[in-house]
């Protein structure tokens, strides 16, 4: 099943925490591609440290082992602590031909890249620690690298699994087996591992169509294969249009390929999201940006096409070059809206990592402040459920962290203090695009066909 790694506004869509830990992409003009650097705005470079050990020392040391601590130069210009997590060698002689692979301990996984010796101040070299040995001397004790580690990972929506599974994940996927893609305008660094088949090993470089969302190796396949493929939007019904917005329905099971392919591509962006090769049970809501060319995906939702849990959302992503323009929000919000037209509440799915319960409780504060603002009288948990199709549960949760809620005499009572209730709005920040229900031409799944 998938699972939810929904961000947070002030880093809309982004699956992290680490504000410098943006995922960067670059626009590509219809005729090339245009390499961006991703230094922040106005950074200077720092003049690289002076690296002068001794000839003994270097070659004592190097090459670095696997989970040697390190400083780094990042490309800020400025050193940063890593941690080496894999290396190869490049030539067949010298140390200085090897590269490493490093995870930046102060940013999250995405920022995880290949760097060659020069990047790296050889004297801040730490001793290694076999952490596997470190295991079986103390038994169930971790160290506290160990723990902290373990709870990173939590944060990125990994809360279902233990110490051991959390380490089989992070081993499979220690390596970006892909740095960069290209989908339309777009050339995109990646953030995370991603299963592609065998045959895309020793790629770094995808190109997707997308339309169809078909990869590629090479820039010359892609060419070849647009000539070709007739699609201009995915496959799929459309399901609502409003101005340059639209969002198209895709069925799993109609559409195998496109689902496996859009699970591919959005695993490169979704650290913990579980990868689906049978598509068949889901339904993808997909939000594109259209203009004479086509319908460009923005982004998309999933959706089991029957949840006894009554969830409503599976997985969730906005692409890297469309985040902090509120499709996030937009797509949270259009889940909802199916539900109210089936007539059922819904929920996310869980287990809902710590990034996704924070966009999921503003977006409930919102729905839930705006109505107690304009209701007049007394209004029950029940009522706010039917009218929102949030369920219950979340709408209890949601007043009891603003402490907007009491038990009386067996009973919840709401306590809206108009003040108190523009406070809790102004904090959990702007609305985002709202969907136009008048827009939304849909029939729900049971009743299709």
């Amino acid at each position: 099943m998938g699972s939810i790694d929904v961000q947070s506004d002030n880093a809309e869509d982004g699956s992290a925490a680490a504000a410098s830990a943006d995922g960067h992409q670059k626009k590509v003009p219809a005729d090339s591609i245009n390499q961006t650097s991703n230094e922040p705005d106005g950074a200077t470079p720092e003049k690289p440290k002076e690296l002068e050990p001794t000839k003994k020392r270097m070659s004592s040391m190097l090459p670095l082992e696997v989970g040697t601590r390190v400083m780094c130069r990042w490309r800020d210009g400025k050193y940063h602590p890593v941690k080496v997590i894999e290396r190869r060698k490049l030539q067949a002689t010298g140390f200085s031909d090897y590269e490493y692979y490093v995870h930046y301990t102060e940013f999250n996984r995405r920022l995880d890249e290949w760097v060659k010796l020069d990047q790296l101040d050889l004297e801040s070299v730490e001793t290694v620690v076999d952490e596997k040995v470190e295991d079986k001397v103390t038994g169930l004790k971790m160290t506290r690298h160990q723990k902290r580690k373990i709870d990173e990972t939590h944060v990125e929506g990994h809360e279902e699994l233990d110490a051991a599974s959390l380490r089989e994940h992070e081993e499979f996927t220690k390596v970006k087996n892909i740095a960069t893609i290209e989908l339309g305008r777009y050339e995109i660094e990646t953030w995370y591992f991603s299963p592609f088949p065998p045959e895309y090993n020793d790629t770094t470089k995808l190109y997707f169509c997308e339309f169809c969302l078909n990869f590629m190796k090479r820039k010359e396949q892609l060419q070849r294969h647009m000539r070709k493929c007739d699609l201009k939007h995915p496959p799929g019904d459309e399901i609502y249009r409003s101005g340059t917005l639209s969002m198209f329905e895709v069925d799993g099971k109609k559409n195998k390929v496109y689902g496996q392919n859009l699970c591919y591509l959005a695993k490169l962006f979704l650290d913990h999201k579980t990868l689906y090769y049978d598509v068949d049970l889901f339904l993808f809501y997909i939000l594109c940006e259209c203009d004479d060319r086509g319908c460009h995906m923005v982004g998309y939702f999933s959706k089991e096409k029957h949840s006894e849990e009554s969830y409503n959302l599976a997985c969730i992503l906005t692409l890297p070059p469309y985040q902090r323009k509120g499709y996030g929000k937009f797509l949270m919000a259009f889940s909802y809206e199916l539900s109210k037209k089936e007539g059922k509440v819904g929920t996310p799915e869980r287990p809902l990592s710590d990034l996704g319960l924070v966009s999921y409780r503003g977006y409930w504060t919102r729905v839930l402040l705006d109505i107690l603002k304009k209701h007049k009288g007394n209004i029950s948990i029940k009522e706010l459920s039917d009218m929102t199709a949030i369920k219950a549960e979340d709408i209890l949760n949601t007043l009891q962290s603003l402490e907007l809620i009491q038990y009386r005499k067996g009973q919840h009572v709401i306590c809206a203090d108009p003040k108190v209730l523009d406070r809790h709005l102004k904090a959990a920040g702007r609305g985002g695009l709202e969907v136009d229900v008048s827009k939304l031409i849909w029939t729900p799944y049971r009743e299709q066909g």
